[in-house]
């Protein structure tokens, strides 16, 4: 419509300067937002900068952004956040999408994008963001058999016994859509743990998915069960304050690490619900998060203590649940 005869003047030539996996999704981006709104795909350009250029970039990729010299502005939005201006260059009106990293420039695409499938004016932008929020998650209760724990929609998107050979297309559509809307991480199983997701053969499976996922900033986190030293390791006790205890879970951060340089974390629910925890061992919530914290802490990894109790020697209002710790 008259819409996207209007874009199709304001953008004639595409420039995604980088050579990244990330970059290469910015330019598969603008390839099918042109093909769905102007009826045929605007290709991708190297050529010498034309009226009308879009142009996509970090100081580092971008010669371009480095003249336009908006260090104090780029500073400003941080790592993740991103700049969407129209300037002249050449005195040639051009539209200029300027990040720190390319995953910021990514953010930045999908935005422009959202303004025109929103049907937005982009021929005078000023925009800059910058994430309120340094984590940004979606929290999946999907379980090793595919099934998910309270699930209403069918059956989990990971399938477990295909991986880490076989690779789904719908692993990337969901990390495209997350990136879309700028979440950064995925727990990808139930809070009610099995300790197996910790296994060898299973940490195979989940560095599969972040290998999928690390081009769209889509850190891999694990729910993982506080007993796991005992029922996955073989030890006599899963005390946080046992020096055995504490060497395990250094040694499966390390082994985790060593196949997903970028993992998240660990999300844990602790003596909730009939779940294991530091209480079993009269030790506190604190002495509980503190070890795994230690394990991920050379690796810079999160640990996410869900912080409510609901057990029967506790008053079970649970109202009051959320006072209690």
């Amino acid at each position: 419509g008259h819409a996207a005869k209007s874009y199709r003047k304001t953008v004639r030539q595409i420039r995604v300067e980088g050579s990244s996996a990330t970059c290469k999704i910015i330019r598969d981006e603008f390839v099918s937002a042109s093909t769905t709104l102007f009826g045929n795909p605007l290709s991708p350009s190297e050529n010498r900068l034309a009226e009308g250029a879009l142009v996509v970039g970090t100081p580092e990729s971008s010669a371009l952004v480095r003249e336009l010299n908006w260090t104090a502005n780029l500073a400003a939005v941080g790592e993740e956040g991103f700049i969407i201006r129209s300037v002249r260059v050449e005195n040639k009106p051009i539209t200029v999408i300027a990040a720190n990293t390319d995953l910021g420039a990514l953010y930045g695409s999908f935005q422009f994008l959202r303004l025109m499938q929103t049907g937005q004016p982009i021929d005078r932008l000023n925009l800059s963001e910058r994430p309120g929020l340094q984590l940004r998650l979606m929290n999946h209760w999907d379980n090793p058999d595919g099934t998910i724990e309270r699930g209403y929609a069918g059956r989990s998107l990971w399938q477990w016994h295909e991986l880490p050979e076989k690779l789904s297309p719908r692993y990337a559509d969901y990390a495209r859509t997350c990136a879309s809307i700028g979440i950064n991480g995925a727990v990808i199983n139930n809070v009610n743990a099995d300790p197996r997701i910790l296994a060898a053969e299973n940490l195979r499976k989940v560095a599969a998915l972040a290998d999928v996922w690390r081009p769209y900033g889509v850190r891999v986190y694990v729910s993982a069960n506080f007993a796991a030293p005992v029922r996955l390791g073989g030890l006599s006790t899963a005390d946080p304050l046992d020096q055995g205890v504490a060497h395990w879970w250094q040694a499966k951060a390390d082994e985790i690490y060593a196949l997903i340089p970028d993992f998240g974390g660990f999300l844990v629910k602790a003596n909730s619900d009939g779940q294991p925890g530091p209480n079993t061992y009269n030790r506190t919530h604190a002495d509980g998060a503190n070890v795994l914290a230690d394990a991920l802490a050379p690796h810079k990894g999160n640990v996410m203590w869900r912080a409510f109790v609901y057990d029967d020697d506790i008053d079970p209002d649970r109202a009051k649940s959320a006072n209690i710790e």
